[in-house]
């Protein structure tokens, strides 16, 4: 009778240590990164084999002449359009998303609510059926632009302009309007008010919104596979999944930690930075007003 009241007392303690939540979440890690870990491994591997160890090597980075990331020219050029494809995307994402969440959020009248809707579309609608449809808009409707890194580009700045407006939107909303209109009521227009009030404030929210964009732009693989023309526009994601249907090396393994690697970096150093930014941002506006003040 002890030793089943030990159990019992243990489970309705509500002080207990969460040890099935705990176990649950140690168990997801350990299956969502042991492949992760197992691919990264074998791209250092020295031989031909991606299920044998043969010893630690480079030879899949760069020290085969032939079949190595850096020397095989279609591995080379699936990293770069991958990078080109992060860089556009994000470079052109970031001031529309900014634009967008900045003019719903001064917008008045009947149809906001629409406008809200059509916003948060691409968080609705599959990627894969958005995917086919650009296809479609491209290859049966006359348009000025072809398959290829255009085509992606669209692709992806339809599909990743929500993530944007959604965060800026919500940094508006947890400012205000009380600094804008103190900043007018200093003698600023509605255009410098936004200018050297709002937007500096909104810096940690761009950021994050560029960090986030950049990561998922370069792991994107649905948009990219459908709207690529010739080898040459195939990123890496789309080329990993050619070479893997066919009898890959662990130079592909190569790829892929490479594409990891760098998505982790920005992450990082993402995260980092919006903290920098994030830590003086009283500072920040406190100094956007007072200057108005101080120009009064």
């Amino acid at each position: 009778m002890t030793s089943a009241r030990g159990p019992m007392r243990w489970w309705r303690d509500p002080w207990r240590k969460p040890r099935i939540l705990l176990a649950i979440t140690v168990f997801y890690l350990l299956w969502s990164l042991l492949p992760v870990i197992v691919a990264v491994v074998f791209s250092f591997n020295n031989g031909r084999s991606r299920t044998s160890w043969q010893g630690f090597s480079m030879r899949w980075y760069w020290g085969d002449p032939v079949r190595s990331v850096w020397h095989d020219a279609s591995l080379h050029t699936a990293v770069v359009q991958t990078i080109k494809l992060g860089v556009l995307t994000t470079v052109i994402v970031i001031p529309l998303g900014v634009l967008l969440a900045i003019g719903l959020d001064r917008w008045r009248g009947p149809l906001p609510g629409t406008a809200n809707a059509m916003m948060l579309l691409s968080f609705v609608i599959p990627e894969t059926l958005l995917a086919v449809a650009l296809l479609f808009l491209i290859t049966i409707i006359a348009v000025p632009f072809y398959l290829g890194t255009t085509a992606q580009v669209i692709g992806l700045v339809t599909f990743q302009l929500s993530y944007p407006a959604v965060l800026v939107r919500a940094r508006l909303a947890t400012i205000g309007r009380h600094y804008e209109e103190a900043a007018q009521d200093l003698g600023a227009s509605p255009v410098r008010a936004l200018s050297r009030v709002i937007l500096p404030m909104l810096t940690p929210a761009i950021f994050a919104s560029t960090v986030l964009v950049f990561a998922d732009v370069i792991d994107d693989f649905v948009i990219v596979r459908y709207l690529s023309g010739d080898s040459s526009t195939e990123p890496a994601s789309v080329k990993i999944y050619n070479t893997a249907r066919a009898a890959p090396t662990p130079a592909l393994n190569a790829l892929a930690t490479i594409l990891l690697v760098t998505a982790l970096l920005v992450v990082v150093a993402g995260y980092g930075i919006y903290r920098m930014l994030t830590r003086h941002d009283t500072t920040t506006e406190n100094r956007g007003v007072g200057a108005f003040a101080g120009e009064a």
